[in-house]
């Protein structure tokens, strides 16, 4: 009996002792097998470096040190999207990772994506409360929007009183690429204290060309009015200065205005916006001349304050204007007011609300503008080609404007759509109210 119990403990003995042998000798391969990977990676042999990591990573889908590793050699080969995905992988299960969060908001900033960095910075600081090289990355993408965006721009077109939005443009992104490789700290002790190999930058596109084409159909009064313009834009050591053809036809009659905006930058936090137009066309002012002083704030906040001053045969508009923006995570907020005073001393105010929600890049966006208030319309009255009266009048009016801006798939190039509508107080019938359907489209060309 002794002999029989003595048999079976040394059965279970053998198989539990080779059991352990098999599992250590999976561990064995496995970290063998990761330290492969890590030296190929290291050396420049990203694919089969990758190869590896996913073969490894089939074997342990949790283990949270190779897939940093593969997704940070995604990210050093410029597939972002992919090195998203493995980054997102492991956050999700694992929020405590200072090197994963880091290596997760580089890959943003290598992808230009900022408002995306940005929002990665906070939410691991939601969960590491604090962390120097994040707070670090954090500012480095909050400068990068900053820097990158320009100012709405609104002027009041004589359409009926409605305010024409004309999108934003956005400023060259200069992200630098991941850095040169660094010597690695303690590699033997830490091999997931990974530092970025070199890599070459991607070129910028400093210029375009810019079509836009839209037109505004009523339900009553108006005939449907079309606006078209062609713009070139070029960035200089100054700022960027972009002229633009406008025209329109408009109450039976075709125009064209000369337009001429330019945007100096005086320091990391301050920056204009200028602009002067010329037309000798009836649907047009004669002149026009604006100009807003933007200052960034700490807090990711935006203040400008400016004018508009219009200039008509006969008549003068001349108003006042400030905002207020606001950029947190992929969204951005702007709230901006026009002040237009009158001789009777009844000051009339409109604004407007812009909301954005950034994609991939400060390129590829959706926002949606609501402005309501009252604004000066300016009637014209001809006999011929003769200008008898000028009448400067003032409606209320409401206006939903919904855009969409995307890059193409095989280039830089940028379309956008908008779609608006429009509710307008009748200028001689006060209380009563017509609808307008807005519908634009621009293809601007990089190079």
């Amino acid at each position: 009996m002794i002999k029989k119990y003595t048999y079976h403990i040394l059965i279970f003995g053998f198989f539990c002792f080779y059991g352990r042998s098999q599992k250590t000798a999976f561990n064995d391969n496995y970290d063998a097998a990761y330290v492969k990977a890590h030296d190929l990676a290291f050396n420049g042999n990203y694919i089969s470096a990758s190869e590896m990591l996913v073969e490894a990573i089939d074997k342990k889908p949790n283990n949270v040190k190779a897939r940093n590793l593969l997704a940070s050699t995604y990210s050093w080969t410029g597939q972002y999207e992919k090195a998203r995905s493995e980054f997102n992988k492991i956050t999700s299960i694992e929020r405590n990772s200072e090197d994963v969060w880091i290596s997760a908001i580089k890959n943003e900033l290598y992808a230009k994506n900022d408002a995306i960095a940005l929002g990665l910075a906070n939410k691991a600081l939601f969960y590491l409360k604090s962390n120097m090289e994040i707070e670090r990355l954090k500012e480095l993408a909050l400068n990068h929007i900053e820097n990158m965006k320009y100012p709405e721009k609104a002027w009041f077109n004589q359409d009926g009183g409605t305010i024409t939005k004309v999108a934003s443009k956005n400023k060259p992104n200069e992200i630098p690429g991941p850095s040169k490789k660094e010597e690695e700290k303690d590699s033997a002790a830490n091999p997931t204290n990974l530092t970025e190999p070199e890599t070459k930058g991607e070129p910028q596109l400093n210029n375009s060309i810019s079509l836009n084409n839209s037109f505004i159909i009523y339900d009553q009064r108006y005939d449907p009015m079309i606006y078209s313009s062609i713009s070139y834009k070029r960035q200089t050591l100054a700022g960027s200065i972009i002229p633009r053809i406008n025209y329109s036809n408009r109450f039976g009659k075709h125009g064209i205005q000369y337009d001429l905006d330019f945007y100096p930058k005086f320091s990391r936090r301050l920056y204009a916006y200028i602009n002067y137009g010329y037309s000798n066309a009836s649907i047009y002012p004669d002149h026009k001349i604006g100009g807003d002083l933007y200052i960034n704030l700490p807090g990711a906040y935006e203040f400008s304050a400016g004018g508009r001053y219009i200039k008509f045969d006969t008549k003068n508009i001349s108003v006042i204007t400030n905002s207020l923006g606001h950029y947190r995570g992929n969204y951005y907020f702007s709230l901006r007011s026009y002040i237009t005073p009158r001789p009777d001393n009844m000051t009339r105010i409109s604004g407007n609300i812009l909301v954005r929600k950034y994609l991939k890049d400060a390129k590829n966006y959706f926002g949606t503008n609501f402005g309501m208030g009252y604004s000066p319309e300016m009637r014209q009255f001809f006999s011929g080609d003769e200008l008898l009266a000028e009448t400067l009048l003032y409606v209320e009016s409401q206006r939903l404007n919904l855009e969409y801006q995307f890059t193409g798939k095989s280039n830089s190039n940028i379309y956008r759509t908008n779609m608006g509508v429009l509710r307008q107080e009748l200028v001689f019938n006060a209380g009563h109210y017509f609808w307008g359907v807005s519908v634009g489209l621009t293809y601007e060309v990089m190079f």
